[in-house]
């Protein structure tokens, strides 16, 4: 496939992609696409499927139906004729590396220091230098604000820079697209808009974002498009003001008119 017909293929294309956790219907049928550098971000209800989809993507959660690709390739499985295999665990990891992800609670090593943990994964999946993973570690706690704070060990840090920490870390492989499971929701208030900030310019520099959030504003700022889910379905999507400012659907309305 040549550069340019790469670059016209959506980022993230999700097609009838269907999650079942035993009986229950997770996912029922999500159909969506994310352009490159375009900022996606999904808010609804606690148990609509968000964080599921999420995790779904990098094939942290398998998937019982659909197909799900980044970048043009089918995530967690092979295609042989019109059944779907999957991936060997080494295989699905490798496609993993392109995409980071930051968790809800952010899951740093709590017996490393920052800069260990953003350099662990280069040093070991990569097998970059340690010379140049260190060099790249800093680099990039410079860059979400925290190069006072490369010796420092979670438990010293406070939430938002744990974040941050953690934002750096998923940085550090170089991936094509980051994920956001409600980064904001373990914080306090007002530490929230630090890792937002470091969200904003990483969409002002064209990063693929798909982010799981209940701040409003900073979809209504940042976003390109914001999905309404619930019970597993997409229910509203388009561009945020104009669903923010004129939701079509009851559903949408009625959860805005508690969140707004």
């Amino acid at each position: 496939m040549t550069e340019t017909a790469s670059s016209a293929l959506p980022m993230v294309d999700a097609v009838a992609v269907r999650k079942n956790f035993g009986a229950l219907q997770v996912l029922k049928g999500i159909t969506l696409q994310v352009k490159r550098g375009e900022v996606m971000c999904l808010v609804g209800p606690s148990g609509s499927g968000k964080s599921t989809f999420l995790r779904c993507i990098n094939h942290l959660e398998q998937i019982n139906a659909g197909r799900l690709y980044v970048d043009g390739v089918l995530v967690g499985y092979e295609e042989r004729g019109d059944k779907l295999h999957e991936l060997h665990p080494r295989e699905a990891a490798r496609q993993r590396r392109d995409i980071g992800m930051v968790f809800q609670h952010f899951n740093l090593f709590p017996h490393m220091t920052a800069l260990e943990n953003v350099v662990e994964a280069p040093l070991r999946v990569k097998k970059v230098s340690k010379s140049a993973a260190a060099d790249k570690g800093r680099s990039l706690l410079e860059q979400v604000g925290l190069s006072d704070k490369a010796a420092a060990y979670p438990a010293q840090l406070s939430g938002g820079q744990q974040q941050r920490v953690a934002i750096a870390r998923a940085l550090a492989m170089e991936p094509k697209l980051m994920l956001f499971d409600e980064p904001t929701s373990a914080l306090d208030p007002e530490l929230v808009g630090e890792g937002l900030d470091v969200m904003r310019q990483l969409a002002l520099d064209g990063m693929t974002m798909i982010v799981v959030t209940h701040e409003m504003g900073f979809a209504r700022e940042v976003g390109d498009q914001l999905v309404f889910m619930d019970a597993g379905v997409v229910v509203e999507a388009g561009p945020p003001r104009d669903i923010l400012a004129n939701p079509q659907h009851d559903r949408t309305k009625a959860f805005l008119s508690k969140v707004l």
